[in-house]
C-alpha cells in the first residue's frame, strides 16, 4: 500500500482517523457524562500529502485531540512564513510558487494575501504601542507610495518617525498614511505622540517643508529643532551652474562645520547671510537663503562635537525609507493604503527589534549647550 502516493496518502489518513478516534474514546471513560457528538472534516497538507481528516467531537467541545493542536501549530507556522516573504519583497505569485513547492499544495494569490495578512492585527497594535516618555531626537520624513485609492492610482505619503531613547537605541514610533505631506498632517501626529505616553523631545530633525518650524513648535514647545543640512546643499547646488559647483561645495563645507572648528549657531548663520548675498547677485534666487527660519541648520552646532553628524541631517530615518522602497519594488501599485502600513509596519518593526535595538555609543556625551 505504501508502494504508491495515493496508498500512502490513504494509510496516513486511516491511522491518524484511528488515533484521534481511540483519543477519544479514553477521553470519554475518564470524564464521564460526555458523549461523542459525531465527526468535523478538516484538510490536512503537508509533505506532498493532502487529505481530509475526520476530526472527533463530544457534546461539550471539551474534547482537543492531539492532531487538532499538530494542524494549528503548522497553519500558524504557515501564516508565519507567508508574512516573513512577504514582508522581504515577494510578491503574492512568487510566495505560492515557493510554498508549492515545500507543502505540495498550490495557494492562490487570494489565500497567500489572506494567509500573509495574519498578522495584520499585531502590526496594528505594535504600530499603536505606549511609547517612553522621552526621546533624545526624533527624525521625521514622508516617503510616497503608489497607492490605489477610489478606482485610481497616486502617490500617497507615509510619515514615518524614527526615535532616539537615552541609552542610544532606536525605535520606529510612527507609521500613518495621509494623501499628501503638510505641515498640519505633521502637527496632528507629533501630537499623537503625546497621547502615547511621550513627554519630552529634545531634538526634531525634518527637511525644512514649509511651516514645519510652526508645527513642531506646536507639539512640543521645548524642543529644539533641527532642518536637514544635506537637503539644504542639494538645493543650492541645485541653483548654480557647472563652473561655480566646486567652489560653492568648498564654501558649503566652511558654513556647516561638524568636528574641529568652533563656531555659534548665531556665527553660522550670520555666515550663510553673508554668503546669500554674495552668490545672491550672481544667481538671484540664492538671496531667500538668509531668511530668519534658515538659523534652525544650525541648531546641531549647539551640542557636542561626536553627535553632530549624527543629528544635523534626516539621513537616517532616510535609511529606512529606503528599506521601504526595497520591500516595494517587486510590486506596482498597492491595492490599499492599509496594506501599505501594513507592509512597511512589518519591515519598521523588524529594524526596531533587530538593528535598531543594538546601543550607538555616540550619544554618550549627549548634551544641550
Amino acid at each position: 500500500m505504501v508502494s504508491s502516493e495515493a496508498g500512502f496518502n490513504e494509510l496516513m489518513r486511516v491511522l491518524l482517523d484511528s488515533f484521534s478516534k481511540q483519543e477519544r474514546s479514553l477521553f470519554l471513560q475518564e470524564h464521564s457524562g460526555e458523549q461523542g457528538n459525531g465527526f468535523r472534516p478538516r484538510r490536512w497538507r503537508g509533505y506532498g500529502c493532502s487529505f481530509e481528516l475526520r476530526i472527533p467531537r463530544t457534546r461539550s467541545g471539551a474534547f482537543q485531540p492531539l492532531i487538532l493542536g499538530i494542524l494549528s501549530s503548522r497553519e500558524s507556522e504557515r501564516a508565519l512564513l507567508f508574512h516573513e516573504l512577504y514582508s522581504r519583497g515577494l510578491s503574492c505569485e512568487d510566495i505560492s510558487e515557493v510554498c508549492e513547492r515545500i507543502y505540495g499544495h498550490h495557494y492562490s494569490k487570494q489565500q497567500v494575501s489572506h494567509l500573509s495578512g495574519a498578522c495584520y492585527e499585531e502590526i496594528s497594535q505594535w504600530l499603536s504601542r505606549r511609547l517612553s516618555p522621552r526621546y533624545l531626537a526624533v527624525y521625521i520624513d514622508a516617503t510616497f507610495c503608489a497607492t490605489r485609492r477610489d478606482g485610481s492610482v497616486s502617490k500617497e505619503a507615509y510619515y514615518t518617525m524614527l526615535g532616539l531613547l537615552p541609552d542610544g537605541s532606536r525605535e520606529v514610533l510612527t507609521l500613518v498614511n495621509h494623501p499628501t505631506e503638510g505641515a498640519i498632517a505633521w502637527e496632528m501626529e507629533l501630537q499623537a505622540l503625546r497621547e502615547r505616553g511621550v513627554k519630552q523631545i529634545d531634538l526634531i530633525v525634518s527637511d525644512a517643508l514649509s511651516g514645519i518650524e510652526n508645527a513642531v513648535c506646536s507639539a512640543f514647545p521645548t524642543a529644539l529643532h533641527q532642518l536637514c543640512v544635506v537637503h539644504f546643499k542639494r538645493k543650492v547646488l541645485n541653483c548654480v551652474s557647472a563652473k561655480d559647483k566646486v567652489k560653492v561645495i568648498e564654501e558649503l563645507k566652511t558654513l556647516f562645520p561638524v568636528e574641529g572648528r568652533v563656531v555659534s549657531p548665531l556665527e553660522a548663520y550670520e555666515n550663510l547671510r553673508t554668503f546669500a548675498q554674495r552668490w545672491g547677485r550672481k544667481y538671484p534666487s540664492l538671496l531667500r537663503l538668509g531668511q530668519e527660519r534658515n538659523a534652525a541648520y544650525f541648531t546641531y552646532l549647539r551640542f557636542p562635537e561626536g553627535v553632530r553628524r549624527m543629528i544635523y541631517s534626516t539621513n537616517r530615518v532616510e535609511r529606512l525609507n529606503r528599506s521601504y522602497k526595497r520591500t516595494l519594488l517587486m510590486r506596482g501599485a498597492m491595492p490599499s493604503a492599509s496594506s501599505v502600513v501594513y507592509l512597511l509596519g512589518s519591515v519598521a518593526r523588524e529594524k526596531t527589534e533587530g538593528a535598531y535595538a543594538r546601543r550607538l555609543p555616540y550619544f554618550r556625551e549627549w548634551e544641550i549647550q
